[in-house]
């Protein structure tokens, strides 16, 4: 089939030998072009015929490709045509190294699109939006972590081949690997922030501190994990700030991480009362409304009092929940009734603060204070 396509191109080129070479040589082109584009359309019409029947799936990887397959026949047509078409030699090692280009280019989308395909058929089976999603969370990190990593990868080697084929860019590539230290270091230290990343965003893969939807604590503000860069982290903060972190801040800084080991939290309020506050009732009040809230799991509940000072003490409710925002949510809804609980039957148990007055001579701070007013000796003379 491709020595008659050539054949084909052969004869198109000798048809048109009245013409000059330039514009015989671009007509051959143009029509092996034109002809790849054609014969593209056919099949992927051919294609979409026959896969209507097996589902969508297998039309979504044909649209997904439509791109790749055209550039590979238009690429295969040219190539084809390229010996028929009656060039100079300095115009046929152009287009030579234009096609070559184009090739090269084609193996490195068709790696990323390999790569895409890939991972999305392996994230079919995880859905993060349950409430017990802590494998699911496991799987889409690293897939989406060294999916970034070896893309970038390979855009760096389908860059880095392009421009080794012209002759200057190897020539200096060649100087520089054959080059004593000083241009290693050089490249060593322009090629450090990339090295980096790719080596921290492989590490968070493989090792995971951090998950995507995980409640974390960095520099003090609380929030979720909500993208995974080659490069750098988005926390959304509860209050739908983001704040961006560079990926080595989670090899190198520590931080706090609420959900490491499982979606599972347990959720706490602290409430300030006063000393006469009844634990008991407290205690019995905080079950009840757990045991009505859906959020809770059943798994863990606790009232302590966790602090005694001078003036109140620390009452801390222990919740279990099966994720962070029902953890969040379980909490506001605990003190706002535990609140409304107290001021309508225990008011005295809310914090007070007492003076106490202390008259006569056993009051040692209003005798200094009159000891030291000034005294009235009537008007100056």
């Amino acid at each position: 089939m491709l020595n008659d396509a050539r054949d084909l191109f052969v004869a198109v080129a000798n048809a048109l030998q009245f013409m000059p070479a330039g514009a015989t040589a671009i007509l051959v082109l143009l029509l092996a072009a034109a002809l790849a584009l054609i014969v593209h359309e056919l099949l992927a019409w051919l294609a979409r015929r026959i896969l209507a029947r097996d589902g969508s799936y297998l039309l979504a990887f044909l649209r997904q490709a439509r791109g790749l397959t055209r550039l590979a026949l238009l690429l295969v047509a040219l190539s084809l045509a390229l010996p028929a078409a009656p060039l100079s030699a300095d115009a046929g090692a152009l287009v030579g190294r234009l096609l070559l280009l184009a090739t090269i280019v084609l193996l490195g989308w068709l790696a990323l699109t390999a790569l895409n395909i890939m991972s999305e058929i392996y994230l079919r089976r995880f859905t993060l939006d349950v409430a017990d999603n802590f494998t699911a969370r496991k799987h889409v990190t690293q897939v989406r972590i060294l999916r970034r990593a070896v893309a970038t990868l390979v855009l760096i080697i389908t860059a880095g081949a392009a421009l080794m084929t012209f002759d200057a860019v190897r020539q200096f590539g060649v100087s520089l690997f054959a080059s004593a230290g000083v241009a290693g270091i050089v490249v060593g230290l322009a090629a450090r922030p990339l090295l980096t990343n790719l080596i921290a965003g492989v590490q968070l893969a493989i090792t995971q501190p951090i998950r995507l939807d995980d409640a974390v604590t960095v520099e003090s503000e609380f929030g979720f994990i909500e993208e995974i860069t080659s490069t750098y982290v988005v926390i959304r903060i509860w209050d739908l700030r983001r704040m961006v972190v560079p990926l080595t801040y989670f090899i190198e800084k520590p931080f706090l991480n609420w959900t490491r080991d499982g979606s599972a939290l347990l959720g706490n309020v602290t409430l300030s009362l006063d000393h006469t506050a009844p634990i008991d009732r407290i205690r019995a009040k905080a079950k009840e409304i757990a045991s009505q809230s859906k959020l809770w799991n059943g798994k863990t509940f606790n009232v302590q009092v966790t602090d005694a000072k001078a003036d109140a003490i620390a009452v801390r409710v222990l919740v279990s929940v099966d994720s962070a925002g029902a953890a969040n949510d379980l909490g506001a809804e605990l003190r706002e009734k535990l609140i409304q609980f107290l001021q309508q039957e225990h008011p005295y148990a809310l914090p007070r603060r007492r003076n106490e007055i202390l008259t006569g001579d056993v009051d040692p701070l209003s005798r200094l204070a009159a000891a030291r007013a000034p005294r009235d000796e009537g008007p100056p003379a």
